[in-house]
């Protein structure tokens, strides 16, 4: 097993691992705070680090059907939440490529 290369953020207000406390997103990188996952609220963001990325899996959320991504702590492989790959519906386009990361499974510094 290699080396494990783990970015750290700068700056009050940020997001970690609940579970091994390695960095994962900054509030500055925040989009949306009206969002739910799986183990209640949740967050869109357009930045995330030291995550792992899933395969590719059509769900079908509140919203309707997505293309999503599980996202993974790079360190503890803890599932953090999703990232959007696609969305079938034109309205819902804006969050292709951002990342929901629920507040359960994140600790907030500062």
């Amino acid at each position: 097993m290699g080396l494990l290369f783990v970015e750290r953020l700068e700056g009050e207000g940020v997001f970690r691992c609940r579970r091994c406390r390695v960095d994962a997103a900054s509030k500055d990188a925040i989009i949306s705070r009206d969002f739910y996952g799986r183990t209640g609220r949740a967050y869109l963001f357009d930045h995330v680090v030291n995550i792992c990325l899933g395969p590719n899996e059509d769900r079908n959320l509140v919203t309707g059907l997505h293309t999503v991504n599980d996202i993974y702590c790079s360190c503890c492989q803890q599932i953090l939440g999703w990232r959007y790959e696609g969305a079938y519906d034109q309205s819902q386009k804006y969050k292709e490529g951002k990342y929901i990361l629920e507040r359960a499974r994140m600790v907030k510094d500062g």
